[in-house]
């Protein structure tokens, strides 16, 4: 069926950078701001346009993911023509389709553009802290009359770490991939807006199966003459591709929430899965400051600058500060917790101090390794 802009969604990455958090989770359904996942950025900004055919490909720890999407009704998009579509590794006569870079992997799922024969194609990715609306990125797209258009941003952070663009204007005329000195501040979001008959050109071209658009694709369209345009986003955006880059997304939700603006119904508004958990019970007495509380959460202690998931228990005067909590965590008596992220249903035993300058990763694995040892 015919439709005008068409989504690829890409949430099968491994994202080793934030293991134990991705162990057994692909990193789009990581927890993030208690009650949300980052998937849910990019389903609510899909949603906010009314882009509603959407193609999401997975491959690393899939089950997880499309248990949590299902039909995609959380964020209106589970309509009879389009909706959301898992698109998942197979075999076929041609051999084993495994996905082996963000540009092969869209290669691989051809057949689903081909079906709904869009105007243009949207390319993202599931993993990015964002909220976007995708329409005035598409009609700055077809208004410039070029190929390809890159969605970009100023980035606060190492430059190094992004795909650096080059522009005269709003065309591109120059690209690097994370340069150790970057010739620009204008890095790639890794979004991309194609006309469809130029996705299937310069896909069907690349022979590698290695290949990435990024790494690839990008400087193959420079150098084969294609027309790439540039889309500066100027709002809050964050890659949390580290433990670290992680926990600063989630602290600013608590020192700058008019980044985000999660509070904010009217305007792109953010949508998760619901719970049915009752809400949360803070007893008296307790003192609870700049933190995100969730449903389901009893706090029997202190709390300070943390972020708590939903059905958290925090026990008599124990003692939270930078943290963030993932859910079904339990937290005995008089412990004390500082820089730490707690992975689900994590259980921390009565009187344990765990307090680092820097954050790490707590499961009950890591809690098994430190025994009775506190820092």
């Amino acid at each position: 069926m015919k439709t005008d802009v068409l989504a690829m969604l890409l949430v099968g990455g491994r994202g080793s950078r934030l293991h134990p958090i991705t162990k057994n989770t692909a990193k789009p359904a990581v927890t993030f701001g208690g009650k949300y996942k980052l998937i849910d950025f990019v389903l609510s900004n899909l949603s906010n346009a009314g882009i509603t055919t959407v193609g999401i490909i997975t491959q690393y720890e899939p089950h997880a993911l499309m248990k949590y999407i299902e039909h995609g009704a959380s964020w209106d998009l589970d309509i009879a023509d389009g909706g959301v579509q898992f698109l998942t590794p197979y075999t076929s006569a041609d051999g084993d389709h495994w996905q082996k870079g963000t540009a092969h992997a869209i290669r691989q799922h051809l057949h689903f553009v081909e079906q709904h024969d869009p105007d243009y194609v949207l390319i993202l990715s599931g993993d990015h802290v964002y909220k976007m609306d995708y329409k005035p990125l598409i009609k700055a797209h077809a208004d410039s009359g070029c190929d390809m258009t890159i969605a970009a941003f100023k980035p606060h952070d190492d430059l190094s770490r992004y795909g650096i663009l080059m522009t005269d204007k709003d065309r591109v005329i120059g690209f690097e991939e994370k340069p150790a000195r970057p010739k620009s501040e204008l890095a790639s979001m890794g979004i991309y807006v194609f006309n469809r008959n130029v996705l299937d050109k310069i896909l069907a071209a690349s022979l590698s199966e290695d290949f990435d658009f990024g790494k690839d694709i990008i400087p193959k369209a420079l150098n084969e003459d294609y027309l790439l345009n540039s889309y500066t986003f100027d709002g809050y955006f964050r890659d949390v591709g580290t433990i670290e880059s992680l926990y600063q997304a989630n602290m600013d939700l608590i020192r700058n929430p008019e980044y985000l603006k999660l509070s904010d119904y009217k305007t792109l508004p953010l949508y998760t899965k619901s719970t049915a958990f009752p809400p949360h019970h803070i007893e008296k007495r307790q003192t609870i400051n700049d933190s995100l509380i969730s449903d389901g959460c009893l706090i029997q202690g202190h709390v300070k600058n943390s972020v708590l998931s939903p059905n958290v228990t925090v026990g008599f005067e124990a003692d939270i500060e930078d943290s963030i909590i993932f859910a079904n965590v339990t937290i005995g008596d008089r412990c004390r917790l500082k820089n730490v992220i707690v992975l689900e249903n994590t259980v921390i035993m009565k009187g344990m101090e765990i307090v680092y300058d820097k954050v790490h990763v707590i499961d009950n694995e890591t809690l098994w390794a430190l025994g009775d040892k506190h820092e």
